[in-house]
């Protein structure tokens, strides 16, 4: 099991407005190994990604207050949350398309449980080759 203390786990943001979706993505971020956060519309992912930097974000590309485009291009603007992992979920392919080369991933929804924790354990994996743990 990944269970590790919960300051030493990485945070994971999903951005996702439908409440079934963002659960599965919930599930499978913590059984990954990540401490998630949901948030369920665009207006509150601004204001959360102006406060923490997560290592993760999954993000829906169609919501009804701010698409999910204007989320990422302000993640990819910020210099903070300029090593974000993203990966962009939607059922709209032409859309992930026009993205895809902002973002690390894209997952054409229905997404998977299984999918997406396999996915997050390859990030988390990513993380600790990109930036170690230093030396005690």
């Amino acid at each position: 099991m990944n269970e590790q203390p919960a300051e030493t786990k990485p945070i994971a943001i999903v951005i996702e407005d439908d409440a079934d979706q963002n659960l599965v993505f919930t599930m499978a971020l913590n059984k990954a190994g990540y401490v998630t956060e949901s948030i369920y519309n665009g207006t509150n992912a601004q204001q959360r990604l102006k406060e923490v930097v997560p290592h993760l974000v999954v993000l829906d590309l169609r919501m009804p207050d701010i698409d999910g485009n204007v989320i990422l291009a302000q993640i990819r603007r910020d210099e903070r949350l300029s090593n974000v992992n993203v990966i962009l979920a939607t059922a709209d392919a032409a859309f992930a398309d026009a993205l895809q080369s902002q973002a690390e991933l894209v997952l054409l929804k229905p997404v998977s449980f299984s999918q997406l924790s396999e996915l997050a354990d390859r990030f988390k994996l990513r993380k600790r080759r990109h930036n170690p743990d230093p030396p005690r």
